[in-house]
């Protein structure tokens, strides 16, 4: 009876904070919400009011207290969208604080990369709240499902950059909200093994790096990221995700340092001269004295030309994505994970389709304008040798009775339980009253 209790006073303290949200965006006062929720005929303050029953006045108008003041900072930190192009502006600024905002380590470019995708789908949808699924965003970020729910709840959900408002089934993604991330900008706690690490020298007495290498500003092109991160040569064994950044870093602003690098693409020294010398292999920058910028050919074929597509290349051209991908043995990663998740997709539909099968919907007919409810299909009766006279049934392996099964009236069988409310009587009576009304309204 306790796991119900705690049911349903959940469920009377949701409804309770959602009346409390609507009295304080109407811009109303905790007086009117406790006159609202005590007020005996209003049927949203069954949870207040059994609280006052139970447990006295004082202690209901704490309560009341406590959601209202939940409330109101609620609803102070929500903006209202009044149109369509106010949902653009919002999704602006949004991208805007995606692309300075710094993205260290490999965990944070993976975060990047999910946003972006999160990003795309709002766009689409017109608005921060849209609907994906965990498989539709790992494909468009180019990463895996276990990668993803990792991201999700080390980062993105911690941080406030996302919130899952609903868990998604059958057909339906899961749906989500964009937000701008906390506003004090706390990282989540890293994991023992990746919490020392070059950026972060392990003792403050050496005085080698009393700060972080990477800086506390970033500057990158966001859209060319989204262009990218699904292609096999960014996978995880590829270019990766610093190609990205970096990719993303010049192609905002062309002929930068690696001093400029480590600031705009928030990546380490050492990450930013290892990228550069592998996307130099492949003709994607070239160096001009202590400079760097994109080749004009580097990104060709998505839509997005370099600052200098006069400038004839210094280097060997820039290869195709695809060839990039056969030279590190990521070509067909995208391929095979769409296909996974096709059959993942297939699977599951199948699942929910067999569990459908074994569901019967209630059917009622309404005679003398009340609803009777129809029994169900009677099940194969159980073999009369495993019944005895009282109702209980034998076990067929041991031959002995088995407490905890009865067999009810339409030979089915009853499992007893103690969290059962009702007797095997009960249950029994239920049936015979149900069955004798079916007949007589038939």
């Amino acid at each position: 009876m306790r796991p119900n209790r705690a049911g349903i006073a959940e469920h009377g303290h949701r409804i309770t904070a959602a009346i409390a949200c609507h009295v304080a965006r109407a811009g109303g006062s905790i007086d009117e919400l406790t006159q609202l929720l005590l007020h005996p005929e209003h049927e949203g303050g069954r949870h207040a009011q059994h609280i006052a029953l139970r447990s006295g006045q004082a202690r209901v108008l704490e309560y009341i207290r406590r959601v209202w003041d939940s409330a109101s900072a609620t609803v102070a930190g929500t903006r209202v969208l009044e149109s369509r192009h106010h949902a653009y502006e919002v999704l602006a600024a949004l991208r805007d604080r995606i692309e300075t905002t710094p993205w260290r380590g490999e965990r944070g470019r993976t975060a990047l990369r999910v946003l972006r995708a999160h990003l795309n789908f709002a766009e689409t949808a017109g608005g921060p709240l849209h609907h994906a699924s965990e498989r539709q965003t790992a494909e468009q970020a180019g990463i895996s499902r276990t990668t993803l729910r990792v991201v999700y709840e080390t980062v993105l959900k911690p941080e406030g950059w996302l919130r899952r408002l609903r868990v998604g089934h059958g057909r339906e993604g899961s749906t989500w909200y964009l937000d701008h991330g906390s506003a004090d900008g706390r990282r989540a706690p890293a994991s023992p093994s990746r919490s020392r690490t070059t950026q972060y020298p392990p003792d403050p007495a050496l005085e080698e790096w009393t700060t972080p290498e990477t800086a506390t500003g970033a500057d990158i092109d966001s859209s060319v990221i989204g262009h990218l991160m699904g292609h096999d040569a960014f996978a995880h064994r590829g270019l990766g995700s610093s190609a990205l950044m970096v990719i993303g870093a010049l192609h905002l602003r062309s002929g930068q340092t690696v001093d400029d690098l480590v600031g705009s693409s928030s990546v380490s020294r050492a990450t930013a001269y290892r990228t550069l010398r592998r996307l130099a292999l492949h003709g994607l920058v070239r160096q001009t004295d202590q400079t760097w910028s994109l080749t004009p050919h580097a990104l060709e074929g998505i839509g997005l030309p370099t600052h200098a597509p006069g400038t004839p290349p210094d280097g060997p051209l820039a290869q195709g994505w695809d060839a990039i991908a056969h030279c590190y043995g990521t070509a067909g990663i995208a391929a095979r994970r769409r296909a996974l998740h096709v059959a993942e997709r297939a699977t599951y539909r199948e699942a929910l389709e067999r569990l459908a099968e074994h569901r019967s919907k209630a059917v009622v007919i309404v005679r003398d304008e009340r609803q009777v409810l129809v029994p169900a299909p009677r099940a194969d009766e159980i073999p009369a040798s495993w019944r005895t006279p009282d109702g209980s049934v034998l076990d067929p392996v041991t031959g002995r009775p088995a407490a905890d099964w009865r067999v009810a009236t339409d030979g089915r069988l009853i499992l007893i339980t103690p969290t059962d409310q009702r007797s095997y009587d009960e249950l029994a009576a239920a049936h015979t009253e149900a069955l004798r009304e079916w007949n007589s309204a038939a």
